[in-house]
């Protein structure tokens, strides 16, 4: 019951948060540099006033800003994203087609960064000051400083272009239509590349954490104890430190899940990925607003949706943990 009264509660403030977050977006595009009447008229050369009018009033930007806003919000309580002229699509449709591929990329950069952080971080502090924990600890300092876009082109150029083990760009082998296992493992090839290196900086992140918190929890009185009481280091780690020294990286993993759609832009855009991270840098390019609005709120519901996620799992993880509260 008190779970279940938490979650609602939870859910209530972020709608309220999501809501806020639309009217902040919208008023943040709307003050943004560029006009897509515009640029869509500038494309087909016809840039005079009066076809930038009508393209204003076939966009509703003619209206007074509050009665934009007002159609925006009423268009979010129902699902409805708005409409792309330049796609001739609903917003919600080209979301929708491109969101698969983006949660692929980010579900798997953030269960493998994950699981790779928390046991880097845990052979470190089991071998503090040995050769061990010294490789784990600069692997973690080198891919933590290195900017993503370096990374993924170190990586084309290495794995794609000079040894040939991989696909250089995109989501699937374009014209081989596979299908079943075959279509499956070359998506998986194809996922590699980028997803290693979106992980990579979430790894090294995660494993300094584990490391320190490990180290925290090592030296207190109850795994004194239990060295006291015979029981072997192995089980003490499984079952005593590595429990508790995983909530702050569980704590920051929740907040950084819904976070990394947003860094996925960057690697979508280098790796050619069909997600929304891609859609959302052409809409940018292209001034569509709709699409951009489109792509905040959903990335948005992503944030919040994670974040009660998280804070679920921390009863599974530690259950003295009061979660009403």
């Amino acid at each position: 019951m008190d779970t279940l009264r938490f979650t609602l509660t939870r859910v209530l403030k972020g709608i309220l948060v999501l809501l806020a977050i639309a009217v902040m977006n919208f008023f943040l595009i709307r003050i943004a540099p560029g006009d897509p009447a515009s640029v869509l008229a500038g494309e087909s050369g016809a840039a005079d006033p009066v076809y930038i009018a009508q393209l204003r009033e076939r966009f509703g930007l003619d209206k007074p800003l509050i009665e934009q806003l007002w159609i925006h919000m009423k268009g979010i309580a129902t699902l409805d994203l708005g409409h792309s002229a330049r796609n001739n699509r609903t917003v919600l449709d080209m979301i929708a087609e491109r969101l698969p591929a983006t949660l692929l990329l980010t579900g798997t950069a953030f269960v493998v960064s994950l699981i790779l952080g928390v046991v880097l971080g845990v052979l470190a502090a089991r071998r503090v000051g040995t050769l061990q924990d010294t490789l784990i600890t600069i692997f973690a300092l080198i891919f933590y400083a290195m900017p993503l876009f370096w990374i993924a082109l170190l990586g084309q150029v290495l794995f794609a272009l000079k040894l040939g083990w991989l696909p250089n760009i995109g989501y699937a082998t374009v014209g081989a239509n596979y299908s079943g296992w075959a279509h499956f493992i070359d998506v998986g090839r194809h996922l590699i590349l980028p997803a290693t290196t979106l992980g990579l900086f979430y790894t090294a992140l995660y494993a300094r954490i584990m490391r320190a918190s490990t180290l925290e929890i090592a030296g207190a009185d109850f795994i004194k104890t239990a060295r006291a009481k015979g029981l072997g280091e192995g089980y003490i780690t499984r079952r005593h430190i590595a429990r508790n020294a995983i909530l702050p990286v569980v704590t920051l993993a929740g907040l950084q899940a819904g976070q990394i759609v947003g860094g996925a832009v960057l690697i979508e855009t280098i790796f050619a990925w069909p997600g929304i991270g891609r859609l959302l840098f052409d809409a940018l390019m292209q001034r569509e607003y709709q699409v951009l609005l489109g792509v905040f709120f959903v990335c948005s519901a992503l944030v919040v949706l994670f974040n009660i996620i998280t804070d679920l799992f921390y009863r599974f993880a530690d259950p003295r943990i009061e979660i009403a509260r």
